[in-house]
């Protein structure tokens, strides 16, 4: 097969970026540290995590093998798959900030509702959908630069997250910050370059031009109306789509480390044009391995768009595309890393091996599980490798791991009769349903078991909604049967240091007058008296009062109307009101087509707006007395 790049432009561009990133990060954390008193020696700084665009911007590339598949219909299923989870981890975390106000994460509200065996399950469940998240990327990153240079996938499964582990143990949550933000502006710069640049090349001719050839090419694809790429009735895109909502709920409600996901999302809106192009110019003298075609080998490892690119571009603009590969996996790679080492050092070490760990003991076991999740990380990857597992295999198979504990979360936040035992058997029991049904029914439909036959869309499909929806009718009859009823109330005082946990704080550090504060090791958070505690941090439940004040209160709850509208709305449009009324017995016109691209295209700038130039301006002070700060020390603190 012919390479688009060498090998030493592959193994140059991620040692080097690794390299100069590290730099960078290592500067950047200095200049926070000395300027700015912004600390990642310390642990919450390390690891209060946030996830931003890196894990949308990682499918670009890939996205493109399935709209090459299915085209038209299925960008617009992928990217209304990115938005509506959204809008309902906003909901849940307005929920979550009235009835835990003292918790943190997704995993605390669960032990402190149910306890530590509930607790084990979800930490599980939500390594799980890390590892997989993450594993998946690995690979997919993987087999792209092999495709395109011929580097050893091992090689690559290994060196991508080698460098994220450096930065990331230095940096912690500033580092997936500022990784992410400078991979994404290089990312979307490269990516609207390409889309412009392809569209106005001269093999193209525009959109009326690209508009004409498609319609040109003698292409049938199954399941579509007529067997045109250029209608939205596809039933390959929706029970696509439908499989991608389901992972991609998961993405977001079964992480830790989840809290906020950019409109960079938008970009996928922009990337039908290489695969519109591919199409048309694959069988055509322009082609850069005319005669060759794409085999279907290469359009699973997602080689159309970097086909594309070299065929119009040129080299430099595949080795761009290279960079953008690199970048978008390694951001993804380094918040999973973040949200992993958070559960490995507080929810497990801390909570269970040493509750009394300081805060310096509990960063050093956050750097040993970033570095240990990194090598996990290679390792599963090259596991997938050997096994045969492609980018789509993932696909279908994340739902049946990822999904189960979903509705149960969300039933822990709504629900006050759903029962311990309920919480704790209703993901077991979904995992073990999705499974039995992904696998009888891939047995069914292609009469064998192996890694082809799993990846047949319509098992996918079912196994996607069983695994998401039967852990719900699990619980329900669970606990109705063994009932039982939660009172609100006691999650309003569960985040306050119990008396016991104080008393044996005081048996080791000595006695001391009542009312003073004390102290423990390098840990200076301070605890009040016990008698203090007991008195005042566990009133009798008819006394609790909540502790925000009712001005705040009736804020909280008008955002929590508007959250829940814009959920509601927010399905309906990119569910049901844009897409739906498409799927019909029609095939673009010429116009149609040329305002659909003009939009995709807009929404990418309006992406650059809110993902680059919005957080320059938001931080404007901080990087105003970051400058100032180096200048005066410049001149020797003149």
């Amino acid at each position: 097969m012919v390479q688009l790049l060498s090998q030493a432009d592959g193994y140059g561009i991620i040692i080097g970026l690794s390299i100069l990133f590290c730099l960078l990060i290592i500067a950047a954390v200095r200049i926070q540290k000395r300027y700015l008193s912004e600390d990642s020696d310390q642990s919450e700084m390390f690891m209060v995590a946030n996830r931003s665009v890196g894990t949308g911007l990682t499918a670009s590339a890939v996205f493109s093998t399935y709209t090459y598949k299915w085209w038209i219909a299925l960008p617009i299923w992928w990217a209304s798959g990115l938005s509506f989870q959204i809008a309902l981890m906003a909901v849940l975390g307005i929920v979550a900030k009235l009835r835990v106000p003292y918790a943190h994460t997704s995993l605390e509200i669960i032990k402190m509702r149910y306890g530590k065996y509930a607790h084990w399950v979800f930490i599980l469940l939500n390594l799980v959908n890390n590892i997989f998240g993450c594993g998946s990327m690995i690979l997919a990153g993987a087999q792209l630069v092999t495709g395109m240079t011929g580097m050893h996938v091992i090689a690559a499964c290994i060196l991508i997250p080698a460098g994220v582990v450096t930065y990331t143990a230095v940096g912690g949550l500033k580092a997936t910050f500022l990784t992410d933000f400078l991979h994404t502006t290089i990312a979307l710069i490269l990516l609207i370059y390409f889309s412009l640049a392809v569209l106005t090349n001269e093999h193209i001719g525009g959109l009326s031009g690209l508009y004409d050839k498609v319609k040109a090419a003698d292409d049938y694809i199954p399941g579509n109306y007529q067997g045109s790429l250029l209608t939205m009735k596809s039933k390959s895109s929706v029970m696509f789509g439908l499989v991608l909502k389901f992972g991609n709920l998961a993405l977001v409600l079964m992480d830790t480390a989840f809290w906020q996901k950019s409109f960079a999302s938008k970009v996928h809106s922009t990337v039908p044009a290489y695969d519109l192009v591919a199409r048309a110019i694959e069988k055509t003298p322009v082609w850069f391995d005319h005669p060759n075609t794409l085999t279907t080998t290469q359009v699973n490892s997602g080689l159309v768009m970097p086909y594309v690119l070299r065929s119009l571009l040129g080299t430099g603009a595949t080795t761009g595309l290279l960079v953008l590969i690199f970048m978008a996996v390694t951001s993804t790679v380094s918040s999973s890393m973040i949200a992993v080492s958070s559960i490995i050092s507080l929810d497990f070490f801390r909570t269970y091996i040493n509750p009394r760990a300081s805060d310096r003991k509990t960063l050093q076991v956050s750097h040993w599980g970033v570095v240990f999740h990194g090598c996990f990380m290679a390792g599963f990857a090259i596991m997938l490798e050997y096994a045969g597992a492609t980018n789509n295999w993932s696909t279908y198979f994340r739902p049946i791991i990822a999904c189960p504990g979903i509705l149960p979360l969300i039933l822990t936040l709504l629900w006050s009769r759903q029962t311990k035992l309920a919480a704790i058997l209703s993901p077991i029991l979904g995992i073990l349903s999705g499974l039995s049904a992904w696998l009888a029914l891939s047995w069914y439909w292609s009469g064998a078991l192996n890694i082809q036959t799993t990846q047949v869309q319509v098992p996918g499909l079912y196994e996607a909604i069983i695994s998401f929806f039967s852990p719900a009718l699990y619980s329900v009859i669970i606990s109705l049967v063994w009932p039982s009823q939660f009172d609100w109330r006691d999650s309003l005082q569960s985040g306050l240091p119990s008396s016991e946990a104080v008393n044996e704080k005081i048996r080791t550090e000595g006695n001391a007058e009542k009312g003073t504060y004390f102290t423990t090791g390098e840990d200076s958070s301070p605890l009040p008296h016990p008698s203090q505690i007991q008195q005042n941090s566990q009133p009798p439940l008819d006394e609790v009062v909540h502790p925000f004040d009712e001005q705040t209160l009736m804020h909280i709850r008008k955002w929590f109307k508007i959250a829940s509208s814009y959920f509601v709305l927010n399905v309906l449009v990119t569910i049901v009101l844009w897409p739906l009324p498409l799927y019909r017995d029609w095939i673009f016109t010429k116009s149609f087509f040329g305002g659909w691209v003009t939009m995709a295209i807009i929404w990418h700038f309006g992406a650059i707006a809110a993902v680059i130039v919005y957080p320059i301006y938001d931080s404007r002070h901080e990087i105003a007395r970051a400058v100032r700060g180096m200048v005066k020390e410049a001149r020797g603190g003149r």
